[in-house]
């Protein structure tokens, strides 16, 4: 599986920490911000392009909230990313609303709390059926 991974200041060392945490288990990760970007909206964009185009099957975003990210990353046609910070968040925001990509906030989890989000984000996968309904309802929003 093809992990997009970016970040700005505030999540970078976060990013840099799963990064490594995902090659150990042996994830395709796509680094999008070798840097810091100037801003989450940048970082989230560049999650979501890579995940849209499908130069990636899931994303990660990181900043210091995670929130920012999340909502610069909804705003584009087709993107689902949900803001986690607590693992039954992770796992059902892609078994039940087909999360293309999470937001964590470096100044919200540590490092192992963020394995954890990883680890139940990438183990699931999209339910569809009645769910897909709701996805229908999110697209002729936007």
């Amino acid at each position: 599986m093809k992990i997009a991974l970016a970040s700005d200041k505030g999540g970078f060392d976060l990013k840099e920490y799963i990064k490594s945490y995902l090659k150990g288990k042996d994830y395709d990760v796509i680094d999008l911000t070798e840097e810091p970007a100037a801003d989450f909206v940048d970082s989230s964009v560049a999650v979501s392009r890579a995940v849209l185009d499908g130069k990636a099957d899931r994303g990660i975003m990181f900043d210091e909230f995670g929130a920012g990210s999340a909502m610069a990353s909804n705003k584009i046609h087709g993107m689902v990313t949900a803001n986690v910070a607590e693992e039954n968040t992770s796992h059902m925001t892609t078994q039940h609303n087909g999360a293309k990509a999470i937001a964590i906030g470096a100044g919200i989890v540590g490092p192992k709390k963020a394995e954890s989000l990883v680890d139940e984000y990438l183990g699931v996968n999209y339910a569809g059926g009645r769910h897909q309904i709701r996805l229908d309802m999110l697209e002729k929003l936007s």
